[in-house]
C-alpha cells in the first residue's frame, strides 16, 4: 500500500475516533457519571451543549438531577434553573456553579429577580436539600436534590452559562444565539420537554419585522424628513415671526420655547421609559441620570451668563437712551 494512502487512512481513523468519543461522552442515555449516579430520565436540550438527567420521586415530591453543561472553558460559569410562576429569566431559581481563579469548584442556589442579577447566593422560594458541581473535562455538573411544591410537576426552566471575572464575580452572559432561546417547559413525570419558541417562533419574526419597520420609517424617511424642516422651516420663521413690537410676539416665543423644551423632556423620559420596560442593568439608569444631571448644571451655568449678558446690554441700551432724551431737552 502507498505510504500516502496509509497517511491518509490514519488520519481518517484518528478523526472518527474522535468523533466517536465526543459523541458518547456528550450523549445522553449512554453517560456514565464519575460519582455511579444513576438517573431514570435524561434529555438532550439542543442549545447550549447542555444535557439534562433527573430521577422524580412522585410520592414525595423530590427531583434529583444533573444538569451536564459540556465543551466550556475554565473561566466559565453555568446555571440552570426553573421557574415556577412564568416563562424567562426573571422569577427562576437558578442552581449555579462556577470555578474560582483558585480552581475551587463553587455550587449554590440564587433567586433571579432582575436581568440585572449578579446571581448572588440566596435560598429559592422551595427546600433545597442538597447541591454540589464538579468540573472535570471542559465540562461542568450541576448535582442538586429538591423539593417541588405538590402537583407540580410541569415547570419552565432555563439555562445559561457567562464569564467568571478575575475577581470570581460573575459576568453577563451572551445576548446573542443560543443565549437567548435557551428555555424550555419541562414535565419531570411525563420526561416530555417542549421548547419555548422565542428565537425561531413567529413571535420573534414579528418582533423583527417591527423592528426593520421601524428603522425604515425613522432612518429613511423622518429623518429627512427633520433635515429639511431644520433646514427651511427656519428660514420660513424669519418670514412668519413676528416683530418685537408686535402684540403677537410673547406668544411666538411661548410656542418656539415650548416646542424645544417639550422635545427635551419627551426624549429623557423616553429614555428613562425604555430602561425599565428592558429591565436593564441597574447601574444604567443613575449613570444617564447623572449625565443628565451634568449637563443640567452647564445648561444653567450658560444660560446664567447669557442672561446677565442680555440684561447688560438692555441696561446700557436704557442709559443710552435716557441721555439721549436729557441732551434733547437741554435743545442740544
Amino acid at each position: 500500500m502507498d505510504f500516502s494512502l496509509r497517511i491518509m487512512l490514519l488520519i481518517f481513523a484518528c478523526v472518527i475516533s474522535q468523533l466517536l468519543i465526543l459523541s458518547s461522552s456528550q450523549s445522553c442515555s449512554s453517560y456514565s457519571f464519575l460519582n455511579q449516579n444513576t438517573y431514570r430520565a435524561c434529555s438532550d436540550l439542543g442549545v447550549l451543549k447542555s444535557f439534562l438527567h433527573w430521577n422524580y420521586n412522585e410520592t414525595t415530591g423530590t427531583i434529583e438531577i444533573a444538569y451536564r453543561h459540556a465543551s466550556i472553558k475554565s473561566q466559565t460559569w453555568v446555571a440552570w434553573a426553573i421557574n415556577p410562576s412564568r416563562k424567562g429569566m426573571v422569577g427562576s431559581q437558578a442552581f449555579v456553579a462556577h470555578q474560582t481563579s483558585a480552581g475551587i469548584v463553587q455550587a449554590y442556589t440564587s433567586p433571579v429577580t432582575t436581568y440585572g442579577t449578579g446571581l448572588e447566593e440566596g435560598p429559592l422560594s422551595f427546600p433545597v436539600q442538597k447541591i454540589s458541581a464538579e468540573f472535570v473535562n471542559n465540562e461542568m455538573i450541576i448535582y442538586s436534590m429538591f423539593v417541588l411544591p405538590k402537583n407540580m410537576t410541569t415547570v419552565n426552566h432555563v439555562w445559561q452559562d457567562g464569564p467568571v471575572n478575575k475577581d470570581n464575580s460573575l459576568g453577563m452572559h451572551a445576548l446573542t444565539g443560543e443565549n437567548v432561546i435557551s428555555l424550555a417547559t419541562l414535565d419531570f413525570l411525563s420526561g416530555q420537554i417542549v421548547a419555548t419558541k422565542l428565537g425561531d417562533g413567529s413571535s420573534n419574526l414579528m418582533f423583527k419585522k417591527i423592528h426593520g419597520g421601524l428603522n425604515m420609517v425613522s432612518w429613511g424617511i423622518l429623518m429627512p424628513i427633520g433635515v429639511m424642516t431644520a433646514r427651511y422651516m427656519k428660514v420660513l420663521a424669519l418670514k412668519l415671526r413676528p416683530n418685537k413690537e408686535n402684540k403677537y410676539r410673547t406668544y411666538w416665543n411661548i410656542y418656539h420655547h415650548g416646542i424645544g423644551y417639550s422635545v427635551i423632556i419627551l426624549s429623557i423620559i423616553n429614555i428613562l421609559k425604555g430602561i425599565n420596560i428592558l429591565e436593564a442593568v441597574m447601574i444604567w439608569k443613575p449613570i444617564y441620570i447623572a449625565i443628565l444631571i451634568f449637563f443640567g448644571i452647564i445648561a444653567a451655568i450658560l444660560e446664567t451668563w447669557t442672561w446677565n449678558i442680555v440684561l447688560n446690554k438692555r441696561l446700557q441700551t436704557s442709559n443710552d437712551d435716557s441721555g439721549k432724551e436729557k441732551i434733547s431737552s437741554l435743545g442740544l
